[in-house]
């Protein structure tokens, strides 16, 4: 994918809390390789997601800003989806495994899972399937 790889990996209801995530994606969620976990929230009309932790160094290694090389990806904002469109979100994906940022999305599958596609000029597009962390 582009993106969202984060050392070989990219990013809870019960009861009646299950029929509301099912339009919420606030939470925890699991990348699709399962190595690291991306904590979504609200923010603007949309979301945006924090990474909660990562495998590897996790250190942000391939970041365009030299002083930045060295920080820890646990708390980076990596999904700024802030614009509702149709069934999604749109807006921009920051991928550390080489320090670009991407145009993005987010699509609310289901209670347990998301999509999250990302795109080089609007035209190349890769997604990835997250599942709610328990």
């Amino acid at each position: 994918m582009i993106g969202l790889v984060v050392g070989g990996a990219i990013l809870s209801g019960i009861g009646t809390a299950s029929a509301q995530k099912a339009s919420d994606a606030s939470g925890l969620w699991l990348t699709e390789t399962g190595g690291s976990k991306v904590r979504i929230s609200r923010c603007g009309n949309g979301y945006c997601g924090v990474l909660a932790s990562v495998s590897g160094p996790g250190l942000d290694a391939k970041n365009p800003d030299p002083s930045l090389r060295t920080r820890s990806l646990v708390g980076v904002e990596i999904m700024n989806a802030r614009n509702a469109s149709g069934d999604s979100f749109e807006g921009s994906l920051y991928n550390p495994n080489d320090g670009k940022t991407y145009s993005g999305s987010l699509t609310i599958k289901g209670p347990n899972l998301v999509e999250v596609s990302g795109c080089v000029m609007s035209v190349f597009c890769k997604s990835q399937t997250w599942k709610r962390a328990n």
